[in-house]
């Protein structure tokens, strides 16, 4: 039997089916599946928080109280934290540094995991998210003064009203205006005076929260953005950029 001659395919063959490449992600699906991605760190953290075997859950009197170090530091943390993933949710829009990318990536998916931790902890106690006072730092009544809080004098009202380090609408309105070089440079600086204002609080947390688990916590906020510190104060110069003195 002879053997078969190869068979040419005709261009129009309806046999034949061309090789399509693959759609790019609308922005509208980048965005949807960071917003999921979102979520799934904050719900995880937000687990880890209410299912960790924390004495509040043996005895009542082990809950802390609504102006205790402990809530205060989990109130005003978190929202201290959003802002600072607020910010790097940004870069991946703005920027197409590796570098300054890989920096925002792992703030934003550290500090929603640590956010959610501390709502967890703040459901468990049933206090609620935010002091209803609409004041930060209450809590800080002995820490002496320095980036925005002072000591609390007899008959004065306790707290501030913008945290150090928080970033002001308007830094944040001209953050989200740029792009490239520029908006690298304004968000290194911006998040750098946000990690030193966060400082203080996790800090003082470390040192007067009451259960371990929040101590713990606060010390490894603590070391982990005096390492980013470091990052920033790097990208900073290799940019021939100044940093932001603290507000």
């Amino acid at each position: 039997m002879a053997e078969s001659e190869p068979r040419i395919v005709d261009e129009a063959d309806p046999g034949e089916t061309e090789e399509v490449a693959p759609r790019a992600p609308s922005p509208a699906m980048r965005i949807l599946v960071a917003t999921a991605a979102v979520l799934a760190i904050l719900m995880l953290g937000a687990a880890g928080g209410l299912l960790i075997n924390l004495p509040s859950q043996t005895t009542d009197s082990s809950v802390p109280a609504l102006d205790s170090p402990d809530t205060g530091f989990a109130q005003d943390m978190a929202v201290h934290h959003l802002q600072a993933v607020e910010m790097a949710a940004m870069v991946r829009d703005r920027s197409s540094d590796k570098l300054i990318r890989e920096l925002a990536f792992d703030i934003e998916s550290t500090q929603l995991e640590q956010v959610g931790r501390m709502k967890g902890w703040l459901a468990l106690w049933g206090h609620p998210e935010q002091s209803p006072s609409g004041k930060y730092m209450e809590w800080m009544k002995d820490a002496p003064a320095g980036h925005g809080h002072k000591p609390v004098q007899p008959g004065q009202s306790p707290g501030i009203y913008t945290m150090p380090g928080m970033a002001t609408q308007e830094d944040l309105s001209k953050l989200r205006r740029l792009n490239g070089v520029e908006f690298e440079v304004y968000f290194l600086q911006l998040m750098r005076r946000h990690h030193i204002g966060g400082a203080e609080m996790a800090n003082y947390g470390r040192k007067n929260a009451k259960l371990a688990v929040v101590r713990n916590l606060a010390e490894n906020i603590l070391k982990a953005q005096h390492s980013e510190l470091d990052v920033l104060d790097l990208r900073l110069v290799e940019r021939n950029a100044e940093p932001l003195p603290p507000n």
